[in-house]
């Protein structure tokens, strides 16, 4: 198991930036494949990026591709997710996940953060 916290979230006006990073402890970070996600009221969970175990390989959902970018640095066992041109639909409670796949579904992830709220205004 390993406990994730995030953080960097707040209030941006839209077309603004912010980077959330996830700070991991209690475990091999190297081990975990990591993955974003983000919850709006009302909605279900939904996907926004993944990194493998060493970074060699991303993935994002169509609705963030070219805007958000996800990395990770193991040596300090924090994974990033940078988010550039922000949209009011971009709204949410931003989640990290740690699992053994990368994968876009979150019954992939086993240990999860407490979330960070991310509100773009208009």
């Amino acid at each position: 198991q390993v406990q994730l916290v995030e953080s960097g979230g707040g209030l941006v006006q839209a077309g603004g930036s912010l980077r959330l990073s996830c700070a991991a402890s209690g475990g091999t970070f190297s081990a975990y494949h990591m993955g974003w996600f983000r919850q709006a009221p009302g909605k279900d969970r939904e996907f926004v990026a993944a990194i493998s175990r060493f970074g060699t390989s991303t993935s994002s959902s169509d609705s963030v591709k070219g805007r958000f970018t996800i990395s990770r640095d193991n040596a300090k066992n924090t994974v990033y997710l940078q988010m550039n041109s922000l949209k009011p639909e971009d709204t949410a409670v931003y989640y990290c996940a740690a699992g053994f796949f990368e994968h876009s579904d979150p019954r992939f992830y086993g240990d999860w953060g407490q979330g960070t709220q991310v509100t773009v205004s208009s």
